[in-house]
Parts: C-alpha cells; structure tokens; sequence
C-alpha cells in the first residue's frame, strides 16, 4: 500500500522538466519573501526603534542598563554615557549597553 501511494504522488518521468523548474523557482521565491516579513523585516524595525531611543538620551533621563543598573544620566558623549548610580557615584558605558529609559513612571523599553 505505500508503494502504491508513493507512486500515485510522484510525477511521471516523462513530465515537463521546465515546468517542474519553474514551480521550484516559484516555491523558492515564496520561501525568500516569508523569510523576509517574518524574520527580517520585524527586525530592521525594532533596531530602528531601539536606535532612536538611544539618540532620545538626555541628561537627567532615569536609565536602566542591559545589566540591569539603575541611574541617572549625568553626561553625554558621541559614544558614551556617563551614569550617576548614587551621590557621588558614576559610571561611564557606551550607549548601546542602555537597555531602557524611565520618565515619568513608565518605561521605554527598546
């Protein structure tokens, strides 16, 4: 019985090579474009946002590190951002090591 169904879904040898061609160019093509609005797409978006959120820094915005560190934004650089942890306390990081901004009680998360 398996051979049998087997057979009844495969092409015939005699069939149209260049159809058979085109319908695999046509499935390859549709892989592609589903790759690209679901995986890559989606996250060209959220790097974009995620960018704009690292340029809306300013000094005094509440931060939160991809560590998970708390502070205050007490300086700025092209590259760099200097927190203020505690009195007396600060650290410098880089930018992208900002996971989240916190005004106003709510979070930004990017």
């Amino acid at each position: 019985m398996k051979t049998s169904l087997l057979l009844a879904m495969s092409q015939p040898q005699g069939g149209n090579p260049e159809g058979s061609l085109i319908s695999t160019l046509i499935m390859f093509t549709l892989i592609i474009a589903i790759f690209y609005f679901m995986i890559l797409r989606p996250q060209q978006k959220r790097q974009k946002e995620r960018q704009k959120m690292l340029d809306a820094v300013k000094k005094g915005d509440k931060v939160v590190t991809a560590g998970g560190l708390h502070g205050t934004v007490a300086g700025l650089d092209e590259k760099t951002v200097l927190i203020q942890v505690a009195e007396n306390v600060k650290l410098k990081f880089d930018r992208s090591a900002i996971g989240a901004i916190v005004r106003d009680g709510e979070t930004l998360e990017k």
